[in-house]
């Protein structure tokens, strides 16, 4: 049992360390396209490739631009903090009872 154990409590700190990141990435995302970054930077390309298809399914259900502001990846990090909140905390509980 104690492996069963050890192994859910890896798998609810890569999910924590995971989705950490991704937030990472959204924010560093929505900072750089406050000062027009070339769009042919490496960089930028993997950072677009990383958040446009979650702010393309964001958007097509829930209008984000908001008095010219666009509110997509707020909404996006609310809901990886929900997760990590929810998930992590739940197989860290479900770890402990085994």
């Amino acid at each position: 049992m104690i492996v069963f154990s050890t192994l859910i409590q890896a798998v609810a700190q890569i999910l924590h360390m995971v989705i950490n990141i991704y937030i990472w990435v959204v924010i560093i995302a929505a900072l750089i396209t406050w000062v027009r970054p070339d769009p042919y930077n490496p960089i930028v390309q993997v950072l677009n490739r990383l958040t446009e298809p979650v702010y393309a399914f964001i958007r097509k259900y829930i209008p984000t631009v908001i008095g010219g502001i666009d509110l997509a990846p707020i909404i996006i990090i609310l809901g990886l903090q929900f997760l990590d909140l929810f998930a992590v905390k739940l197989l860290f509980s479900l770890a402990n009872a085994v």
